[in-house]
């Protein structure tokens, strides 16, 4: 997998919301993909009160859903929290982290917005366009839009709306017994269709709200360590 190299994320909040817009263009939302064996989950958690950013890539086997590898990366925060340029503030570590992988996943899961954002370029789009990934966005909350509850199954989506335009799905993903869980919120990053985004998320799930891949990520870059010995991934 190419990472790219010397990209410039020495911009102010204005720039970074031009380069969205222009950035955006360059977005597929179409399936371009064959078969998907490995799929990676990619969140960040920080530390030192929000001055080093830990990204955490981990790559899990299809349909198995077993963790076969992963990597963290660190790195100073440089941008400013500003909701819509979260890619801003990631992406550089989150780079790192897919440089020091040594499994190369065929599709993305990212912990957090793609195409439902006020530009239509989360950071989910963003991630799949620098690296040319298939690539999802999968959230627990709203960025922009608004959505119907779906019915109480697992599997039921509503449209996730936004001036007359279909942005994502509200996706129910799990049930509870004593109350009803959230949906959680998918859109496409890039490469993909939003139809095949929701099946890959049903797929990667496994009694959570969240999908297997953002679990795992979401464990890794809070400091939980992956153990791969005798082929049985455990979280230490």
């Amino acid at each position: 997998m190419k990472i790219p190299q010397n990209l410039n994320w020495n911009l102010t909040p204005k720039e970074a919301s031009t380069q969205q817009s222009e950035l955006v263009q360059r977005v597929r939302a179409q399936d371009d993909f064959g078969a998907v064996n490995f799929v990676a989950g990619v969140d960040v958690g920080f530390e030192q009160k929000n001055q080093i950013a830990r990204a955490a890539v981990v790559v899990l086997a299809l349909p198995s859903l077993e963790p076969i590898a992963s990597a963290i990366a660190r790195r100073p925060v440089t941008f400013p929290y500003v909701p819509g340029l979260l890619a801003y503030r990631e992406l550089p570590v989150i780079l790192d982290a897919f440089e020091k992988l040594e499994r190369e996943p065929d599709l993305l899961i990212m912990d957090g917005h793609g195409y439902a954002h006020p530009r239509r370029f989360g950071i989910a789009c963003h991630l799949g366009v620098l690296l040319d990934k298939p690539t999802i966005g999968c959230a627990k909350s709203i960025l922009v839009g608004h959505a119907e509850m779906p019915e109480n199954r697992v599997g039921a989506w509503t449209p996730l709306m936004d001036k007359g335009e279909i942005i994502g799905a509200a996706l129910r993903t799990k049930l509870n017994a004593k109350r009803v869980t959230n949906p959680i919120y998918v859109s496409i990053g890039h490469r993909i269709s939003l139809e095949t985004a929701i099946d890959f998320v049903l797929r990667c799930c496994k009694g959570y709200r969240v999908p297997e891949t953002t679990r795992y990520a979401h464990l890794v870059a809070g400091g939980a360590v992956l153990s791969f010995q005798n082929s049985a991934p455990r979280v230490l």
